[in-house]
């Protein structure tokens, strides 16, 4: 089979730490955003200090998708929220292939999209160093989501009929279920999901494009790599249930105040 290849197969996933082909257990399958996303849209109409030392430990890929680049793009993603990607530090290409078993090729094209996203920064004849963020940075993110998803959802609050809110419940219950086994990356995936499915029924695909991108890089790790509480990630899921009901009973001002609250106190 040729190496690099979209015919390439990326191994089962595994444990981090563990040998490869190990089963990870307790985790919320990605597909299950991607599979209730695509339900939504049916159902409601919505659209879709520099540290020098090089890993040899790579993330664990997660699910299977359309090419192997796509697939070591997805679980390098999942690595970053997880904090298997360890900010500062050097990954090679070519052992991060090895341990996927693939060659260097999509490994080394799925860093470069990361490069462009400002996830990593390339280190000419080394590899991919992952980018170091304070909670400055992070404050920021969440400065401007809150400029541009605030007075968006407010608006859809007052124009939306309830039934299309309702067709997003299947959404809302998957940020549940990832929060209740404290899967972070799985969590970050369907919150994602979420907030796209929201702010598409805008009709603005510009400003969603924008804000996935924003929400994507606030879920990078920052520096310390802190990890986010199980108790943390069902709080913020829970608010998403929360809105919604609001949203069906077309009650503005739990709304409004729930909407300031979840960007005020989100930190996933």
């Amino acid at each position: 089979m040729e190496k690099g290849s979209a015919r390439e197969s990326v191994r089962p996933p595994y444990a981090p730490g563990a040998p490869a082909g190990t089963p990870v257990t307790g985790r919320v399958p990605e597909q299950l955003c991607v599979g209730r996303t695509q339900d939504a849209e049916r159902a409601g109409g919505v659209r879709g200090a520099r540290g020098e030392h090089t890993h040899g430990e790579p993330p664990a890929p997660r699910v299977v998708r359309h090419s192997v680049r796509g697939q070591i793009l997805e679980a390098l993603r999942a690595a970053l929220v997880d904090g298997e990607l360890i900010p500062g530090q050097v990954y090679s290409a070519p052992v991060l292939g090895a341990r996927f078993g693939v060659s260097a090729t999509p490994v080394r094209e799925a860093m470069q999209q990361l490069a462009t996203e400002g996830a990593v920064e390339v280190v000419p004849n080394r590899g991919f160093r992952v980018s170091e963020r304070g909670p400055r940075e992070l404050a920021e993110l969440a400065e401007v989501r809150a400029l541009i998803e605030v007075p968006m959802m407010l608006r859809l609050a007052r124009t939306v009929p309830a039934e299309r809110w309702a067709a997003l419940w299947p959404l809302a219950e998957a940020t549940v279920a990832a929060a209740a086994v404290g899967d972070r990356a799985s969590y970050a995936e369907c919150d994602r999901a979420f907030h796209r499915a929201v702010l598409t029924l805008g009709g603005n695909e510009q400003l969603v494009a924008i804000a996935d991108e924003l929400h994507r890089r606030s879920q990078w790790p920052l520096v310390a790599n802190p990890a986010t509480r199980r108790a943390d990630l069902l709080a913020d899921a829970a608010e998403h249930t929360a809105l919604l009901d609001a949203l069906i009973a077309q009650d503005l001002a739990v709304v409004q105040a729930l909407v300031r609250e979840h960007f005020t106190g989100a930190d996933v």
